[in-house]
């Protein structure tokens, strides 16, 4: 490109050089969906968001943030190191198993979960909010994505008979940077499993299970997850 526009013809160690002064450095990049709607992300933010949090304040109602995700026994993060030229190896099972989990979280730090064996159904996603209102002392303002069992007719006729005690909104298609609860399902699938070999999902189940009662436990590192920019709007 600079041989293109500038006729310059310059070494990649020198590019590097300068881009290294000028403040750039190497990084992966963030993959967001070209379907996304900037000016729905805008007026989230600016309007939409707002206004629920003002509605919260007046009913007294606590906002969550909820997702669902799936894990897998072959997820794996982190790194360790090891001689050039030889890759690490990490026993594990070649077996293919897996869970779901379904969780919320609040900017007060309180966290409420469910891990699940079966696939992911309007009837799962109810059973889940009757939990979430039974043991919610106040009324709920729940926040989350335009999934299709979200949006299903049992879940509305569910809602609209249970509308004293819960409201649902849903955030901008295409926009997971917008939910504080992706942070937790990073730290669950890094931390809960990413790091660990499960023998079966017994296990797997057990230990996602652990780790989140852990963090229910401890409110500051749920706190945490609104700090990072992209969700800090939330953080009031």
């Amino acid at each position: 490109m600079i041989e293109r526009r500038c006729g310059l013809r310059l070494s990649v160690w020198t590019v590097g050089r300068l881009l290294r002064r000028w403040g750039f450095t190497p990084q992966k990049p963030l993959r967001r969906a070209y379907e996304r709607d900037p000016a729905a992300v805008k007026r989230w933010l600016e309007e939409t968001y707002p206004t629920i949090r003002r509605r919260a304040k007046a009913e007294g109602a606590e906002i969550h943030w909820g997702d669902e995700m799936g894990l897998r026994s072959d997820h794996q993060a982190g790194t360790t190191y090891s001689p050039r030229g030889k890759t690490p190896v990490v026993p594990g099972t070649g077996r293919r198993f897996g869970c779901n989990m379904i969780s919320t979280v609040t900017n007060r730090g309180r966290l409420a979960f469910m891990v699940f064996r079966e696939r992911f159904t309007a009837d799962v996603f109810l059973r889940f909010l009757r939990r979430l209102v039974r043991h919610g002392p106040r009324k709920v303002y729940l926040i989350v994505d335009g999934h299709p069992v979200h949006r299903s007719g049992k879940v509305a006729a569910w809602l609209g008979r249970h509308a004293d005690r819960i409201q649902m909104f849903r955030l901008p298609g295409y926009s997971p940077d917008l939910n504080p609860d992706e942070l937790l399902n990073n730290d669950v699938k890094s931390s809960a499993l990413g790091r660990r070999r499960p023998s079966g999902r017994d296990e797997m189940i057990s230990g996602v299970r652990g780790y989140l009662r852990s963090t229910q436990r401890r409110p500051e590192i749920v706190r945490n997850y609104f700090r990072h920019p992209d969700v800090a709007y939330a953080a009031e």
